[in-house]
């Protein structure tokens, strides 16, 4: 039986581990993984059997992996609205294996693992993003994984100490009643000037500010300053979270919006008959695609149990729940999206170290000179 660790655990940033793992900026980066942002979505259940008009997935099935014996650890910033049915449903498939899960912001988890030091009960990692894999790596916190894990996913989605496990694509989100996609342009920098007054953000969340932090990386600094000005001077809809973004257009408030490709799935999946289409840009930080992932801790107690652990989400039936619960793209072969999107080759993706995403703290101040509440 999965134990869910208290949330009453000291949350605290510690300032002396940030310092130590080079942490600066990361805070808000999991803002849309703290909650499910009034969406609503309900899980499909029935792991591993498809869903409806779906064949079963391809890859590799949990029957053929290394059996689960023992127990586990696992710190998991991806939330329990998410992720929680998944995990228990791999503890299931095991009479021998016990699962004890603290889910909290993966910051804090960063923190609290280089708090609790050589003493930390975590044995496996599971963040919402690379930003904090990275930390954890870069702190000289995590065990290297073997080549028969990582070799799974394609090489931008792994390092050596740690391995995506599924991704998400920033899109434009607009409205299909008042444009069709090839109106759009294929350029983030040209929106502010081509939807004034009809454009939406949620600049106070953190994948919306990782999307920033790529510009910056992108285009530099002054550039992105300018695109702030302009989006601001437009009069951007700000709305609390990614999800209401894309539900703002649905209901004709805006006609696009900046926001992460799962949101317009889980309004298509409440409303199939939404007005809403998926816009990619090309080559730009609109284009970002970032991976959520897990590494094995320096502390584990058995780190082959925790490896085979981090590998049975890439098996077959966590990766197509990953496709049809909440809606991400899986990143092994064979298991398609759900919803009418390009696959991962097909998207042109800007080459940027995934893990320079959480140096945020330069992004909310050029995002606060700009005149943009965060």
């Amino acid at each position: 039986m999965t134990h869910h660790l208290p949330d009453d655990v000291d949350r605290r940033r510690f300032l002396a581990a940030t310092g130590a793992l080079g942490l600066a900026g990361i805070a808000g980066c999991t803002g849309d993984e703290t909650s499910d942002g009034g969406d609503g979505t309900e899980s499909v259940g029935q792991i591993g059997s498809g869903r409806a008009g779906r064949e079963l997935p391809g890859g590799t099935r949990i029957a053929e992996m290394p059996d689960l014996e023992g127990e586990l650890t696992v710190y998991s910033g991806r939330g329990e609205f998410l992720v929680g049915e998944l995990v228990e449903y791999i503890e299931g498939q095991y009479d021998g294996f016990e699962l004890t899960v603290r889910y909290a912001d993966s910051t804090d988890l960063v923190n609290q693992i280089a708090n609790e030091g050589d003493g930390s009960p975590a044995d496996v990692f599971y963040s919402v993003n690379a930003g904090s894999l990275g930390a954890l790596a870069n702190g000289g916190r995590t065990r290297e994984l073997s080549s028969e894990l990582t070799d799974m996913v394609r090489e931008e989605f792994h390092t050596e100490q740690w391995v995506g496990t599924s991704g998400r694509a920033r899109t434009v989100p607009y409205n299909t009643e008042a444009f069709s996609e090839d109106d759009l342009p294929d350029d983030i920098m040209a929106y502010p000037e081509e939807f004034a007054g009809s454009l939406g953000w949620a600049p106070s969340y953190g994948s919306c500010q990782a999307f920033v932090t790529a510009m910056r990386l992108i285009e530099g600094d002054e550039a992105t300053l300018d695109w702030l000005e302009s989006v601001a001077e437009a009069g951007i809809s700000s709305y609390p979270d990614e999800f209401a973004a894309c539900q703002a257009i649905a209901d004709g408030e805006i006609d696009a919006a900046f926001t992460n490709h799962y949101y317009i799935q889980r309004v298509l999946d409440g409303n199939p008959e939404a007005t809403l289409g998926t816009a990619f840009t090309e080559g730009d930080a609109g284009a970002v695609f970032n991976v959520a992932g897990a590494a094995v801790v320096d502390t584990a107690s058995d780190p082959t149990l925790a490896e085979n652990f981090v590998r049975h989400l890439l098996s077959a039936e966590a990766q197509d729940y990953f496709a049809r619960t909440t809606f991400e793209y899986p990143l092994i072969p064979d298991v398609e999206p759900i919803g009418d999107l390009p696959s991962i080759d097909e998207l042109d993706v800007p080459d940027i170290d995934l893990t320079q995403l959480s140096d945020l703290e330069p992004t909310i101040d050029l995002m606060r000179e700009a005149g943009v509440e965060v």
